[in-house]
């Protein structure tokens, strides 16, 4: 992909810039990513699994604002932890045992390969739009989805007051959440610049780590 087409493409993304563990999309809106844990249903009584329930109605009942639920479901990467494996097998001096851990690894590699063995994640993703919250017609975002998002720059002033709204909307939900012994916790800034390269590049993100904030270096 030639830099002229991949500086186009940019131009469609909603994302303005990542900063103090929030998005900021280029309409002026922000955006806080919770990862959340998972509870067994099925393995809870019947009176556990109504007063889950209920408390999730309540907890949805008692939101003035959007929330939306994203599941990513991923291959599981099982990479790191055979490297290991073949690290300790390497290491081994007695000859059976060598040839027993080198048995398992492909063992276990055929049975990912075979199981598809995923791993879920569960996010909320919490929204702050300095508007107001406003309800949109199907033609309407599918124009927004069609166009170039026009990029607005929030003054600092405003994006710390802003910021200080959607986190006060994040502590509601992680307190509502805990109600139903489920647990959240908001990504940092280098999380979700992590998400969103996992989600825009799949396939690269796969072979190829992104490295730490700090040692990025964007060219203007």
């Amino acid at each position: 992909m030639s830099a002229k087409n991949l500086e186009s493409t940019q131009r469609y993304l909603p994302i303005s810039e990542i900063k103090n563990d929030c998005i900021v999309l280029k309409n002026g809106e922000l955006r806080a990513v919770l990862l959340c844990s998972s509870l067994n249903f099925g393995l809870k009584s019947e009176a556990e699994q109504n007063a889950i329930i209920q408390g999730y109605i309540n907890f949805l009942n008692s939101l003035d604002f959007p929330l939306q639920i994203v599941v990513q479901s991923r291959p599981f990467n099982i990479g790191p932890y055979l490297e290991k494996l073949e690290k300790m097998r390497r290491q081994q001096r007695n000859e059976l045992l060598r040839a027993q851990m080198a048995d398992y690894i492909d063992f276990v590699k055929e049975l990912v390969e075979l199981g598809e063995i995923m791993s879920r994640r569960f996010y909320l993703v919490v929204p702050y739009n300095p508007g107001g919250e406003k309800k949109r017609g199907f033609f309407s975002q599918l124009a927004e989805t069609l166009s170039t998002p026009a990029r607005i720059i929030l003054k600092e002033e405003k994006f710390k007051k802003y910021r200080e709204i959607l986190f006060q909307r994040v502590d509601k939900i992680i307190s509502g959440l805990n109600s139903i012994g489920l647990r959240a916790v908001p990504l940092d800034t280098q999380s979700l610049i992590e998400l969103c390269y996992n989600i825009y590049n799949p396939k690269i993100s796969a072979n190829q780590k992104l490295a730490k904030i700090e040692d990025i270096r964007m060219e203007m």
